[in-house]
């Protein structure tokens, strides 16, 4: 998990900039999509400065999705997967292409108990 600091707003608001970013990190970071990013714009009616963008893109391994703020300049992401993974080159890319001043990372493992017919998975 990112949370990333200091991001432009142009870049934080756009809609087809969010849609490449899940388009290309799986590949990036060794997973397969199994369906297109799907990126939508959220108006908040209480705060309305927390609009902002929401992109998922499904992987075999499990998801990605990122939330951006960009009247904050904040945005955060998830990459969920049951397959292991570069971290660094994940937070390379994100903290690159979205131009981020400051970030927070979290790693957690998670199901270490699950059942696995393959132990490699």
């Amino acid at each position: 998990m990112l949370d990333c600091y200091g991001s432009p707003k142009s870049i934080l608001a756009d809609v087809s900039f969010l849609y490449e970013v899940l388009d290309e990190l799986p590949g990036i970071i060794g997973m397969r999509k199994i369906m297109p990013p799907y990126v939508f714009r959220y108006d908040s009616k209480d705060v309305p400065e927390d609009w902002g963008l929401s992109g998922i893109v499904l992987i075999a391994e499990s998801h990605i999705a990122i939330h951006t703020y960009p009247e904050k300049g904040y945005f955060t992401v998830d990459i969920f997967s049951c397959k292991e993974f570069d971290l660094e080159i994940a937070k390379k890319y994100l903290t690159e292409k979205f131009k981020v001043k400051k970030y927070e990372f979290h790693h957690i493992d998670r199901g270490l108990e699950f059942p696995r017919s393959n132990p490699k998975v």
